[in-house]
């Protein structure tokens, strides 16, 4: 008894087994949308893909923190700015009262009564500004 082989036909079923794992590969690769799936598609490729994962996250992370302190500045500015109004009141209705131009004791008094009243609208601003619970103009 003599055992032959048909080498043309085991050359087809071996490219065959080839060609199933190479589409095997490939749809997988194309269903899940990355070129690398798991380290033995591409170790190195693997690593590098990580770190720049985790560089993304931080990134992201760092620029989320700067809108937050973007905010937080606006925030204290605005409250800032409401302030400086104020004193610019206080600045011209003391002006007023230095210069004689309210020389009656009531008009004087009105003007006293106006500049407490800055003077507590200015304290409750720097009391009751905040972000996020933060507060901002409280000297804390």
């Amino acid at each position: 008894m003599r055992i032959q082989h048909n080498i043309m036909a085991m050359n087809a079923y071996r490219n065959y087994n080839n060609n199933t794992s190479a589409l095997s590969k490939n749809l997988e690769k194309l269903s899940s949308g990355y070129k690398i799936n798991r380290a033995g598609d591409d170790a190195a490729g693997l690593a590098i893909s990580e770190k720049m994962r985790a560089q993304i996250t931080g990134l992201n992370a760092a620029s989320k923190n700067v809108k937050d302190g973007i905010s937080l500045v606006k925030t204290a500015e605005g409250a800032m700015q409401e302030i400086q109004d104020m004193l610019n009141r206080m600045d011209y209705l003391a002006t007023q009262s230095a210069n004689g131009t309210y020389q009656d004791e009531v008009d004087r008094e009105a003007l006293q009564k106006e500049v407490n009243q800055l003077r507590d609208e200015i304290n409750r601003i720097a009391d009751s500004a905040n972000f996020n619970g933060i507060k901002l103009l409280d000297g804390s």
